[in-house]
């Protein structure tokens, strides 16, 4: 029976993005698109939800691709401004499970800017508690994580419901004996919700 609620924040109660940086800097989709894609890439920023320092990360980018170094240097330096908004429709639904379920967050996060959106959004106060990836040094879909997770908050899978964006996350929640959504937008959440009868 389930009677806890894990929650991702990036892409499902948190609206993260490079591009609310970029975008406006560099004026030109393709150009922004080719160097999220080559310099600051996805595999590049995990490393640092997977503990490694902000200096560290920056420095070997700046090293590796001089010709870069402002634009690099931008991607922590505004690091808040890709920092947007809170997803209000989730943010609701996340209020409404609170009155009947215990909830916990579980994040892939620099340690190093977590505290930047825990200071900014009053719903974090809802978790009974919240495992950062860049705290524990592991990340999504790492088995170790869900592991983690249920030791450190005394939790069962067969007990906890998970909801996260990204699918290899999904996946391997999954794999691990944890009920899972994949969140696509707020209302299909609550659609899916209802048909599992936690809503």
């Amino acid at each position: 029976m389930i009677d806890t609620i894990i929650f991702d924040f990036g892409g499902v109660l948190v609206d993260w993005n490079p591009l609310y940086v970029y975008r406006d800097y560099f004026r030109d989709d393709e150009k922004m698109e080719w160097f999220l894609e080559n310099i600051c890439t996805d595999s590049w920023n995990m490393e640092q939800d997977r503990g490694r320092s902000l200096k560290e990360a920056t420095e070997l980018l700046v090293e590796q691709f001089p010709e870069w170094e402002t634009e690099i240097r931008m991607y922590y330096g505004e690091w808040e401004t890709m920092l947007k908004d809170a997803i209000p429709e989730t943010v609701e639904i996340l209020l409404e499970l609170k009155k009947k379920y215990k909830m916990y967050g579980l994040t892939n996060w620099s340690a190093e800017t977590f505290p930047i959106a825990w200071d900014r959004f009053e719903f974090f106060q809802v978790f009974e508690g919240i495992l950062v990836s860049g705290e524990e040094k592991l990340i999504k879909p790492d088995k170790k994580i869900f592991e983690r997770m249920m030791e450190k908050f005394h939790l069962k899978p067969e007990n906890c419901l998970f909801i996260d964006d990204n699918l290899k996350n999904v996946e391997a929640s999954r794999a691990f004996g944890i009920e899972t959504i994949h969140f696509k937008n707020p209302d299909d959440l609550r659609k899916e919700l209802e048909e599992l009868e936690i809503l």
